[in-house]
Order: structure tokens, then sequence, then C-alpha cells
């Protein structure tokens, strides 16, 4: 099958929030389309304070550091993507909130594929699966987000992208665009 070519247009000063469950390729996404430099990983930032990527109470700690240096990137102009399942309102808030004070436009790029890819592409996670139940959780928690009213659309991002088909996600490119 051969699949159209899909480009995001993304300010270059802007937070890009990457939205999926464990396995639906966040990760994947920001290494093909951002410069590493560009990526705060909350696996990395839970490395960075706990030693161990997968240590989820070391979270609370690691998005601490995560907001703080999403904000100093911002203050500086630099396109930032937060690579986080960012399935929950809550979590989205928090970033949203962080790109408003800094007068960053905020990008939502939501990786809603079937759960069965979700859950086969966890299982092959070196060191980083959690359980079916936990992606269960946040495909439910995503689903949520798309379909209610006061959902991703209502919570104050400047374009929400959704990519639903694995073909279409491995095809995706992103454009910088200025504001």
């Amino acid at each position: 099958m051969i699949c159209a070519m899909t480009t995001i247009p993304v300010p270059a000063d802007a937070l890009v929030v990457l939205v999926g469950a464990t396995g639906a390729g966040k990760s994947t996404l920001a290494a093909r389309c951002f410069v590493p430099t560009e990526i705060l990983s909350s696996d990395a930032f839970r490395a960075m304070v706990a030693d161990d990527p997968a240590d989820q109470g070391a979270s609370r700690a690691a998005f601490e550091l995560l907001h703080l240096a999403a904000r100093r990137r911002l203050e500086r102009g630099r396109l930032t993507v937060v690579d986080a399942t960012n399935v929950t309102a809550a979590a989205r808030a928090a970033l949203v909130a962080v790109a408003r004070a800094m007068q960053r436009p905020v990008v939502a790029i939501v990786l809603d594929l079937p759960p069965e890819i979700c859950r086969a592409r966890n299982a092959t996670r070196p060191g980083r699966t959690v359980g079916d139940d936990v992606v269960d959780r946040q495909i439910v928690e995503l689903g949520r987000s798309l379909t209610s009213p006061d959902g991703l659309a209502a919570e104050g991002f400047d374009a929400v992208h959704r990519l639903a088909d694995p073909a279409e996600l491995d095809a995706v490119a992103v454009e910088r665009v200025a504001r």
C-alpha cells in the first residue's frame, strides 16, 4: 500500500507534546523527526534521577526537571518536544501552562494506534515494558481525551494532529515553520 506523506507544521519556537499510550511509537517518531537536544523524554529524566528509566517512583522528580528544562528551552525560543505518554488532561495542562507562560505555541501530536499494536510494541521494549493493563488504561484515557468536549480540542493547544494508522505514522514528516 502506498501512503501519502503527511506533513505536520510546527512553529520553530513551539512546545510539541507527544500524546499516546506506551508502545504507540512516540520515542521513535521523536528520534526520526526532531534533533536529540529538542527531545525531553520522561524515561531519560527518570534515568537521570533514579538511574532507571522504568522507575515510576521517580516520576514526580523526573517531571519537575522535565518541566524546568522545557521552560528554560522555551525562554530561549527553542523548539521543545516532550516525549511522555501525556494521556491525562492533568499532564497536558501542566505542559500547556509552561508554553503559555513563555508565550510560545503548543502543538499536540497524538499517536492513537490500535491497542494490539501498542501492546505488541510494548512487549518488545528492552527493559521498559509495562503490563497490558497499564497500556489498556492509557488507551482508555486517550480515547476520553479525544472524544470528550473538554478534552484535547479544548485544552489550549494551538494545533492537534492525530495519527491513527501505523503507515501514516511511519510516513509523517515535521516541518518547522515561522510564526
